[in-house]
């Protein structure tokens, strides 16, 4: 069998979709067994990979841009994505929509959460606008549905009308930072950026599903730490009412927004977190709590959506938006080594459970029994 995956979105997204397509792609190669990969992309203004992965079939167009296909495929849903990729047996799309395809061309589309139907009003109004379009056209065509956890798939399946056969959840992989950074380096990493004080931590996206100006609040309740509150993470969207708490807070000399982190930074500050909190409102996932357990930081998160799945016994739940309701498990977190240490020790057992070559061997999985 051949698969033939988009990965248009490895080119232009760091993080989210970006970040799953190119884990997943580098993986997909080695678990292919007798079948064989594809990968494709618009390559107009002759960007690329940085590297071909391993058993991996590299196709690309460059006599067009993709933007114009994009138009095309929106305004006609003409031509089929097929004229550009080629042929194969199954065609991947791992960025919510699928595009037209050729009469009879098989699909399956990852659809990796719908909280913009769950909380539109979180969403990017142009993207929410797409994914409204095209979303139910997606889940009826494609011949299956990969999703990134058990909670997703339920909420696809009751949002989107779609028979539960047809949704395969699979989780997802935690990155490989490489072995932990020595703590000297770790420091030298942490002291360039300014972080001289203990602190605690969140990474993400600023969006509104991360609830960063209730963060805001609970380091305001935390009135006897003397540390910083450290937030990783791009501009996003709608980020008005992030960055207004931020600099109206009383304690906004000690908070920290950190825009662009490099792989060793990203590492060097999870490591050296007192707490990682995250008081998300919806996660499909729930990548950075996961990564923050995988180096060895306590997790204090939200109990909500897929969470509880991916994070397990690992974590210091809190249910509900209350900020000295928050602060009370922080301080625990901080005063009692002991507990400290067990959540540690918990965590990193938790972040063992997922790989991407679990990820990539259950995709196949899928693609087979579609194929």
């Amino acid at each position: 069998m051949k698969v033939c995956m988009d990965i248009q979105a490895a080119l232009g997204q760091r993080a989210g979709v970006g970040r799953y397509v190119r884990e997943l792609l580098w993986h997909l190669g080695a678990e292919a067994g007798g079948d064989t990969l594809a990968a494709f992309y618009f390559d107009f203004k002759r960007t690329g990979l940085d590297a071909a992965p391993p058993g991996v079939e590299m196709r690309s167009c460059r006599w067009m841009p993709g933007r114009v296909a994009q138009a095309a495929w929106k305004r006609i849903g003409f031509p089929p994505y097929d004229w550009f990729a080629g042929g194969a047996d199954l065609y991947h799309f791992p960025n919510f929509i699928r595009p037209p395809l050729g009469r009879g061309r098989k699909s399956v589309v990852t659809i990796h959460d719908v909280s913009f139907l769950r909380m539109p009003e979180t969403t990017e109004a142009k993207n929410l606008a797409w994914l409204s379009a095209e979303i139910r056209a997606t889940a009826e065509k494609a011949d299956a549905i990969l999703t990134d956890s058990r909670f997703s798939a339920r909420e696809i399946v009751e949002l989107l009308n779609v028979p539960e056969n047809k949704v395969f959840p699979v989780w997802l992989g935690l990155p490989k930072f490489g072995p932990p950074p020595a703590p000297e380096a770790a420091a030298q990493v942490r002291k360039a950026l300014g972080l001289e004080k203990p602190y605690l931590l969140m990474v993400g996206t600023i969006e509104p599903r991360k609830n960063i100006p209730f963060l805001v609040k609970i380091y305001e309740a935390l009135k006897d730490f003397d540390g910083d509150l450290v937030i990783a993470g791009g501009l996003g969207w709608k980020t008005g009412p992030t960055l207004r708490a931020i600099s109206e807070s009383p304690r906004k000399g000690g908070i920290k927004l950190l825009k662009h982190m490099d792989d060793v930074q990203l590492s060097a500050l999870y490591a050296g977190a007192a707490a990682f909190v995250f008081p998300t409102r919806y996660e499909g996932f729930g990548f950075p709590p996961l990564e923050a357990m995988g180096r060895g930081t306590p997790v204090v998160s939200a109990r909500n959506s897929s969470l509880p799945e991916v994070l397990g016994d690992a974590a210091e739940w809190v249910d509900g938006y209350d900020a000295e309701e928050w602060a009370a498990p922080i301080r625990a977190v901080l005063s009692d080594s002991a507990r400290a240490a067990r959540l540690r020790a918990a965590g990193l057992e938790q972040a063992k459970k997922f790989t991407w070559e679990e990820t990539a061997r259950k995709t196949w999985d899928v693609y087979r029994q579609v194929g």
